[in-house]
């Protein structure tokens, strides 16, 4: 009985945690106990053996809490291993049934926790928006974040290789862009831009530069205009012909640039709007269109200014964020420290983010929690049946030992009552 009652031991699949060294020695005091009662009512039963009188009652009482003891040692020494090491049928029953165990753990958790009323439920009531907020508003919690947030994002900005990038832009982007129709896109694309007056910023930037320039470079348009001037016209026609030119050009810039409604600005309107509708629904504006993308995709140039782009790019962000007094570390503390005030003051703000990660997790949960639950019989299929018995025996074999010590008393109590009435009858 001694050498199968034993607290598990920390073999090489049972590693212990410090919470498991405490349920371990929770559970060889409670053995202790239960089998220090069965050891006193077997000293009790011999001393007792053979006495009459109010010795016999005790005796009496002994006798049955010693059958009591023992029959439930052997019931919970049942599910974990075989009593006394003998091959009893239907003993040790948790290592011969593990597999099943897991199953019917894995289905009570997704049954029961897993599901998507209450998993939305406690992230709505968690205020999770709040509590991180919260958190980040808490020592240095914000710059550790930033700091961190920039190592992660530069280590991963330099394992990204040239090659990787040439691969994504020869072997995906340019074969689906070549295969996708874009015409139709584009038309949507340039339609909404219209419609919404997008352009016309560009406009303003163009023409500004464009003044700039003429402004900057007023003397090479005069010499450009007086070289393209008939030989046998006169010297002084030309400079007042070349003068009068400049300065009209200049004054139909600015009136481009000053008036949104210049008539120049509304043909190229016009234009675009009517581009847009052909990119729609007009055949030959498609297939010249198509023809046109195709040959620009396949110009050997593509793939290198498109590497050397995002090489630049790479590298610029790199070096933002890895200075700690950069510009970009600063903004992006200053922005997360205003979402963190903000979550902490504006109720209706994190109620939807509260919502937002509710439904999400919902989803999750709907979606993936059963496949999320098969980690249990997994884990326990990866187990052996010794060591799920000593990993449950180790949770539930301290309130287990309970049973033998209720069995050594009411076995004592019920021997005492039955020897009593029949001392009666």
């Amino acid at each position: 009985m001694t050498s199968t009652d034993a607290p598990p031991a920390a073999g090489p699949g049972l590693a212990l945690s410090g919470n498991d060294l405490a349920r371990r020695k929770g559970l060889r005091r409670m053995r202790l106990i239960a089998t220090s009662l069965l050891v006193v009512a077997a000293i009790v039963f011999v001393l007792t053996h053979g006495q009459d009188g109010w010795i016999s009652y005790v005796n009496a009482a002994a006798e049955a809490a010693m059958v009591g003891a023992i029959a439930d040692w052997f019931a919970v020494t049942a599910l974990f291993r075989h009593p006394l090491g003998l091959p009893i049928p239907h003993t040790a029953i948790i290592p011969k049934r593990k597999a099943s165990l897991g199953e019917s753990l894995q289905e009570f958790v997704a049954d029961n926790f897993l599901r998507d009323d209450i998993v939305r439920e406690r992230v709505l009531s968690a205020g999770v928006a709040k509590q991180a907020g919260a958190w980040v508003l808490e020592g240095e919690h914000a710059q550790r974040l930033v700091e961190e947030g920039s190592r992660i994002m530069s280590d991963g900005l330099s394992r990204i290789r040239r090659t990787d990038v040439a691969a994504v832009v020869q072997e995906a982007l340019v074969p689906r862009m070549a295969e996708e129709p874009l015409a139709p896109v584009a038309g949507q694309l340039l339609g909404e831009i219209v419609e919404d007056r997008a352009h016309s910023g560009l406009v303003d930037l163009m023409t500004d530069e464009l003044l700039r320039w003429l402004g900057r470079n007023g003397s090479d348009v005069l010499a450009i205009v007086e070289e393209r001037a008939p030989w046998w016209t006169p010297q002084w026609l030309d400079e007042k012909v070349a003068d009068r030119i400049y300065r009209e050009a200049v004054r139909w810039v600015r009136d481009i640039h000053e008036d949104v409604n210049h008539p120049a600005r509304l043909a190229l309107d016009s234009w675009l709007a009517d581009l847009a509708v052909a990119l729609q629904e007009d055949a030959e504006t498609q297939e010249r269109f198509e023809r046109l993308k195709v040959r620009l995709l396949e110009q050997p140039q593509l793939s290198s200014t498109s590497i050397a782009l995002w090489d630049a790019f790479r590298r610029s962000l790199i070096g933002a964020l890895a200075d700690p007094d950069g510009l970009l570390r600063r903004r992006a503390l200053d922005e997360l420290l205003t979402l963190a005030h903000r979550l902490q003051d504006d109720e209706a703000l994190a109620r939807r983010i509260d919502t937002v990660l509710a439904d999400v997790a919902g989803y999750a949960v709907s979606h993936y929690g059963h496949q999320v639950a098969t980690i249990i019989s997994a884990t326990v299929d990866r187990w052996d049946g010794k060591e799920t018995a000593d990993r449950v025996e180790l949770h539930v074999g301290r309130d287990l030992q309970f049973i033998r010590i209720n069995g050594t008393v009411v076995g004592g109590l019920a021997g005492l009552v039955i020897h009593t009435l029949a001392e009666l009858l």
